[in-house]
């Protein structure tokens, strides 16, 4: 199925962004149901699978935690229970994937690989080219704003 654009595009703001972030999430988070993991889950496990070395487990929920903008404490919680699903395993200070946590880590990405094809195909290079300097410009300024508001 490919689409376009409409011939007028709404302006980008904060609510098509959002509409767009939460669209993309429920489809995600489709396929992980079908897994029985959450959005956290992959988000956390994610940061493992794309490293060949044990990752530190506070540096994984220092990093996780600043990325969902949510709770350390929130994020420890994820990590135990990756690990008791043992798609993680601790060692010492460290954890890193395991071999159900690599076919898990496949199995989604096959999946969402397929949707994003979808999702993303069609649309030209010199628009995703300015709409990921727009996104990041955005990501930045909305965090200046949040460490402002935190200080």
């Amino acid at each position: 199925m490919t689409t376009t654009a409409p011939a007028t595009a709404p302006t980008a703001d904060a609510r098509a962004l959002g509409l767009a972030h939460y669209a993309a999430r429920a489809a995600l988070e489709s396929v992980l149901a079908r897994h029985g993991a959450t959005f956290q889950q992959q988000i956390t496990l994610r940061l493992v699978a794309v490293t060949e070395t044990p990752f530190e487990r506070e540096a994984l929920v220092d990093q996780v935690a600043g990325s969902l903008k949510t709770d350390r404490a929130d994020v420890q919680e994820v990590v135990g229970q990756l690990l008791a699903k043992e798609l993680l395993r601790a060692e010492a200070s460290q954890v890193r994937i395991t071999d159900a946590g690599r076919e898990f880590y496949a199995a989604v990405s096959r999946e969402t690989a397929e949707i994003s094809a979808r999702v993303w195909g069609g649309i030209p290079d010199e628009d995703l080219a300015a709409t990921g300097r727009v996104l990041a410009l955005v990501t930045e300024r909305a965090n200046a704003e949040l460490a402002a508001l935190s200080a």
